[in-house]
């Protein structure tokens, strides 16, 4: 069976309307209760829609359900939309995220706030591990691939002129270094209760390892619950097979775990 999905639309914390998707849990009753799964999107600049989402569709059979919202610099709804998230990381669009989840959770009685997921890979990754120094509202974390420092993500990656673009100037000028640092996850690790699982390839040049190994060293020295799996030969995204059904799996592990704590 595939999941229903339903698209919705709501308005952030500025106004601004923001559209989303809720995969449902398959086998839903009127009187059942669900856990709720934040997916975010990479880029910034891509989106996510009514298609079919492998990884969505498998939460779905554990009678999870998945949000996924096209937050401010998401592509597909006109170039001012996109152009929303410049000079802006980790700030208005994260607010979109939390938006949403306050909306679907408002409108849909059968989700259980007190179980909830966020996982992302790439940008998607950043804005995980963002969010979770942001409010202890989510059970479990799966950042995947994710940048954790923006300073030093500028120094390492093959996109060395990213943030420049992103940014409108290099990090060395107009106090961008300070700024990007006051908007790194790593300046905030010391907020972090999330029990947190890294997902990284090990040959990953846009986003290095590196980034994971930070914010996983640094939640450990803070006393969050963390593990990092590391994919040998992976790059930035998983392209194995058996290695992406073995992260599905401990994906899966991971929020079974921290779903049923109390």
């Amino acid at each position: 069976s595939v999941s229903e999905i339903e698209r919705l639309r709501f308005f952030s914390f500025d106004g601004r309307e923001v559209e989303a998707f809720l995969t449902h849990p398959l086998r839903r009753t009127n009187n059942s209760v669900h856990p709720l799964i934040v997916m975010i999107h990479g880029g910034p600049h891509g989106q996510q829609g009514p298609t079919f989402n492998t990884k969505a569709q498998i939460y779905a059979t554990q009678g999870w359900a998945t949000l996924m919202v096209n937050y401010r610099g998401s592509t597909g709804y006109g170039q001012a939309f996109t152009d929303a998230i410049f000079r802006d990381q980790n700030g208005g669009e994260a607010r979109d995220v939390l938006a949403g989840v306050d909306a679907v959770l408002r409108r849909n009685e059968w989700l259980d706030s007190s179980r909830l997921g966020i996982e992302g890979s790439s940008y998607g990754g950043q804005l995980t591990n963002w969010i979770i120094t942001q409010t202890n509202r989510f059970k479990a974390a799966i950042p995947a691939a994710s940048i954790s420092n923006l300073i030093s993500f500028n120094y390492m990656s093959y996109y060395h002129d990213y943030l420049a673009v992103e940014f409108g100037t290099f990090p060395h000028q107009e106090n961008l270094m300070d700024f990007l640092w006051a908007r790194s996850p790593l300046r905030y690790v010391n907020r972090v209760r999330t029990p947190t699982m890294f997902i990284h390839g090990e040959n990953d040049n846009n986003v290095p390892i590196a980034e994971a190994e930070q914010f996983y060293i640094a939640l450990k020295d803070v006393g969050v619950e963390t593990i990092m799996i590391r994919y040998p030969g992976e790059g930035h995204g998983l392209r194995q097979t058996k290695n992406i059904t073995d992260s599905v799996e401990r994906s899966i592990a991971w929020y079974k775990k921290h779903f049923t704590k109390k």
